[in-house]
């Protein structure tokens, strides 16, 4: 689910009947549930207003979805084995990681 540029992965309760939905790609917690896809989406939409009201409220900037930027760890026998397929593909490190991770994340999604 899509709205206003935030995104939402949604479950289902089977034991409760009813949808979970998180916000993903930013900072601070949206949640929102509902009985039925539409009361799903309704609340998506209530939630992610109430959301930047209360941002605008407080005087903070809300969080942004995807910058596109993210921080990683790896081991150093990781670091180098990434860098030496990086080069053995002719592409720079960041290249290959992000050409890496659209296909891990092509397969999924």
């Amino acid at each position: 689910m899509e709205y206003k540029g935030y995104r939402a992965v949604v479950q289902f309760d089977d034991e409760a009947g009813i949808f979970h939905g998180d916000v993903v790609g930013i900072w601070d917690v949206i949640t929102f549930q509902g009985e039925t896809v539409a009361e799903l989406r309704q609340a998506f939409k209530d939630s992610v207003n109430d959301y930047l009201d209360l941002c605008a409220e407080q005087g903070h900037e809300p969080s942004k979805p995807h910058t596109g930027q993210i921080t990683i760890n790896l081991s150093p026998e990781l670091h180098c084995a990434a860098a030496v397929a990086a080069a053995q593909s002719g592409k720079s490190l960041d290249d290959w990681l992000t050409h890496t991770v659209a296909r891990a994340a092509a397969a999924l999604y």
